[in-house]
C-alpha cells in the first residue's frame, strides 16, 4: 500500500505515520530525514543538498524529487510505504505521479487554534532532549526537566509567531493538494483535534477501506 500523509505543523501526521506504520509493517519516509541521510552519506544528491541548505535555500523539486525517487527504489519499500511531508506541492505531485501509483492520501484535518497550543505548549530539555508540553505532559517542577534537571525551553519554532508563519506557508502551499488528490478520488480525511487513538481507530478503518478496494 502506497500512501501519503497529509496535514499542518502540529497535526500529528508524523506520530501516526510512526504509529500505524510500524502496525502494518511499512516505511515511513518523511523529506527531513531523506535530506539528512543522504548529507550524512556524502551520496552526489546529499552533497548538493548540504551546499543549498548551508546557503539557507530551500531545496528545489527537481532534487527533492530525485531523492524520494531514490529511496522508493529501495527493497523496504517493495510492500509500500508512507511518504510524510511529500509531496508539498501540486508541482511535487505531478512529478510523483510520472513514476509511482499512489493507492491513498490521508489529511489529518486540524484547526489553527488547536495547532498553535499544541506546539505552544511544547518544551524541551536543553540537557537531554526529553520533550514536555505543558498541558498534556507537565514536568513536576515547572521549567525544570524530570529526567536529569536540565532547563527547558520553548524552540523558535514553537514560538507563537513562528507557528502562524508555518501555517500561512502550509495554507498557501499544500492544502491545493488537498482538492488535487480529492478530484482524484484518493482523498481520506481524519479528524486530528480528537485524542491519538481515536485519530489511529479512524486511520485503521480508512486503510482496511483501501485494503478490500486494492
Amino acid at each position: 500500500m502506497r500512501l501519503i500523509f497529509l496535514g499542518a505543523p502540529g497535526a500529528g501526521k508524523g506520530t501516526l505515520a510512526s504509529t500505524i506504520g510500524k502496525e502494518i509493517g511499512l516505511p515511513q519516509l518523511s523529506t527531513g530525514d531523506l535530506f539528512r541521510d543522504a548529507v550524512k552519506n556524502g551520496t552526489e544528491l546529499g552533497l548538493r543538498v548540504k551546499g543549498i541548505m548551508e546557503k539557507g535555500e530551500l531545496v528545489p523539486d527537481e532534487l527533492t524529487v530525485a531523492l524520494v525517487r531514490e529511496r522508493l527504489g529501495r527493497a523496504d519499500t517493495a510492500q509500500g510505504y508512507i511518504l510524510d511531508g511529500f509531496p508539498r506541492t501540486i508541482p511535487q505531485a505531478e512529478a510523483l505521479a510520472s513514476f509511482q501509483r499512489i493507492d491513498g492520501v490521508v489529511n489529518f484535518q486540524c484547526g489553527d487554534e488547536v495547532v498553535v497550543r499544541r506546539l505552544s505548549g511544547r518544551r524541551i530539555c536543553r540537557s537531554c532532549g526529553a520533550i514536555y508540553h505543558v498541558e498534556n505532559m507537565p514536568p513536576r517542577r515547572e521549567g525544570i526537566c524530570d529526567r536529569c534537571g536540565g532547563e527547558l525551553y520553548i524552540r523558535d519554532d514553537d514560538r507563537i509567531d513562528s507557528i502562524r508563519n508555518r501555517l500561512r506557508v502550509y495554507q498557501a502551499q499544500t492544502e491545493p493538494l488537498i482538492g488535487y488528490y480529492r478530484g482524484r478520488g484518493l482523498l481520506h480525511d481524519i479528524d486530528a483535534e480528537q485524542t491519538v487513538e481515536k485519530s489511529l481507530a479512524q486511520l485503521r478503518k480508512v486503510l482496511k477501506k483501501l485494503r478490500k478496494a486494492g
